[in-house]
């Protein structure tokens, strides 16, 4: 074989898992279907700003040793993600706390916003939520729900909350506070000059093909590497065999504005249910980029059809039992490991992504 391992696409686990097989001197080859590195963690620079192409990437964790990784590849800066919510032009902060609440309420304690809210609760009266609606309503009681859930989650899963499994949402995070920061974990950045720079030094030495489709001469691809590390769509992989696993695919729409300041936050989310995108992302806030013009980006929810980029699975008890199906299909390899979002058919932030393919290079070295 000409390779020890043939890695199909060049997104955050196949760069790591890359580097690292390298670093231990075995041979890789990585093909990618796009015409660029990077997957979906891809940044392209215009006028001046760093555009993430696939929506926007905040990188965030609680892990040391992952933090510490990025940091050999790029620098990143203290960006921490505080959306706001547009509903039908009312605007409140993310996520759900003390500021919330006064903009929703007009109240100033938290003593008042548990009340409010437990008060909702109980006048709901569900027990054992059946649906996403249920559950999110026993969470954070109607007023919250019908703002600032409901709208946004039906855009965004194609489907009626009451429609929705209730583990989707297994919690909604209450602070009784006046903090805007949207996540809990200890290191939060985003990388200055954008993620692209991470992927070229990750993959730096490698071989790399661009535009190459690894199911255009499955075959041949099969047969160039000892091992193949397959980040694409599993049931793909197997040709559909059992089905179709369910994704939701995205639109995104993005446009040069002249001005220098278009919304003043990196991250709006329009959460009702007539506005057809879910938010609008400003590239230069995420970097505090210093331009005349500005870059935003509408992002639309889609149902996945094959030839689309799929983005998210679906992971309710239909598709999961499904996957299982084709999880015992990869079990029985020798030849190929199946990693990633699409690959394990499971939603991943960055920093898990990381974690999973340093763990799969321990498997493999030991």
């Amino acid at each position: 074989m000409e390779y020890d391992y043939l890695i199909v696409g060049s997104g955050l686990f196949g760069s790591v898992f890359a580097r690292e097989m390298t670093d231990k001197g075995k041979k890789c080859l990585v093909i990618e279907r796009r015409d660029h590195i990077g997957g979906n963690v891809y940044t392209k620079e215009d006028h001046g700003i760093n555009v993430h192409m696939y929506g926007a990437h905040i990188f965030h964790t609680d892990n040391k040793e992952v933090w510490e990784y990025v940091n050999k590849y790029a620098d990143f800066n203290r960006f921490t993600n505080s959306p706001i919510a547009n509903y039908k032009g009312e605007l409140y902060n993310l996520p759900f706390n003390m500021n919330t609440f006064h903009e929703m309420w007009g109240i100033k304690t938290p003593q008042e916003a548990v009340e409010i809210i437990e008060s909702q609760k109980a006048e709901a009266n569900i027990t054992e939520p059946k649906n996403l609606e249920e559950q999110a309503i026993s969470l954070v009681g109607k007023d919250i729900y019908e703002k600032l859930v409901k709208g946004y989650t039906e855009k965004q899963w194609g489907r009626k909350c009451s429609e929705l499994p209730a583990f989707i949402i297994k919690r909604l995070p209450v602070r009784l506070i006046y903090d805007n920061n949207y996540f809990n974990d200890l290191y939060q950045g985003i990388p200055i000059g954008g993620y692209t720079q991470i992927i070229e030094k990750l993959l730096d030495g490698i071989d790399v093909k661009i535009n190459c489709d690894f199911f255009d001469d499955k075959e041949k691809w099969m047969n160039v590497a000892d091992k193949v590390i397959f980040t694409g769509m599993i049931d793909q992989f197997y040709d559909y065999c059992y089905g179709e696993l369910e994704y939701r695919g995205l639109k995104f729409e993005t446009e040069l504005k002249d001005t220098d300041n278009y919304q003043g936050n990196a991250v709006v989310n329009y959460t009702d249910a007539e506005t057809p995108f879910t938010r609008i992302i400003e590239h230069k806030h995420f970097e505090s980029a210093e331009s005349d013009v500005t870059i935003i980006t509408h992002e639309y929810p889609q149902t996945w059809k094959r030839g689309m980029e799929a983005y998210y699975p679906v992971n309710n008890e239909a598709n999961n039992n499904l996957f299982a199906k084709y999880q015992k299909l990869a079990d029985k390899e020798d030849k190929v490991i199946f990693g990633g979002r699409l690959g394990l058919y499971k939603y991943y932030n960055m920093d898990k992504i990381i974690e999973e393919a340093l763990a799969l290079v321990d498997a493999e070295s030991n």
